[in-house]
């Protein structure tokens, strides 16, 4: 009789045993899903911005991380770049304001290249013979893998005359290095080492 009391104690000290353990595990479960379910709160928290509108009214806006649109502005900034650089008319008021604007997104390479223009007579040709440019852009691809980021641009160029219209392939490269933003360079980017690297023609249409 002792003996089965004694086997019984056992047993109840076995049960309880395995209850409390099975208690401590399912605590700690609810504990842990507790914390994690609170920091992935909190960071989604952080993704959200109150707006007080003119202490009226509180909006709520979705905060977003700047790193994810650097693509897209890199190539808008380059973009950006060749239709000021590569569109002209036939006025020197036009010409230079397109190329200020154009040289506020690279650095002095672009100026170089203008200058050679220059020098040869590019632009005072364009003037005289009432000429008018435009260009359409094909794609721009930037390597984002490696920085500063390469980037080659492919284009066509058209150079309208009054007795006919010259379609040109234009293929450039350069490198994209990041820099502050401003009204003037609204992407935060500076062009560096731009190159012409194809420039010819494609066809002429008679007009």
């Amino acid at each position: 009789m002792e003996f089965k009391t004694l086997r019984n104690i056992e047993n109840s000290f076995r049960q309880i045993r395995l209850y409390a353990i099975v208690f401590a595990v399912l605590c700690t479960g609810v504990t842990g899903y507790a914390v994690w379910h609170s920091y992935r709160f909190a960071e989604q928290q952080r993704q959200k911005i109150y707006v007080l509108d003119n202490g009226k009214s509180l909006m709520l806006a979705l905060a977003q991380d700047a790193s994810i649109n650097r693509p897209v502005e890199a190539r808008e900034h380059v973009r950006r770049f060749h239709e000021l650089f590569f569109t002209l008319a036939p006025d020197k008021n036009a010409i230079e304001s397109n190329m200020k604007r154009a040289f506020n997104l690279a650095d002095k390479s672009a100026f170089d290249y203008y200058s050679d223009l220059s020098e040869k007579g590019y632009y005072n040709r364009i003037i005289s013979g009432n000429v008018q440019q435009r260009i359409e852009i094909d794609s721009v691809a930037c390597n984002f893998e490696t920085y500063p980021y390469a980037v080659r641009t492919y284009a066509k160029q058209f150079i309208i005359r009054s007795s006919n219209v010259t379609k040109r392939n234009l293929v450039t490269s350069c490198f994209l290095v990041n820099s502050v933003r401003s009204d003037n360079n609204p992407q935060g980017f500076n062009i560096e080492k731009f190159t012409v690297t194809e420039n010819k023609d494609i066809e002429v249409i008679e007009r």
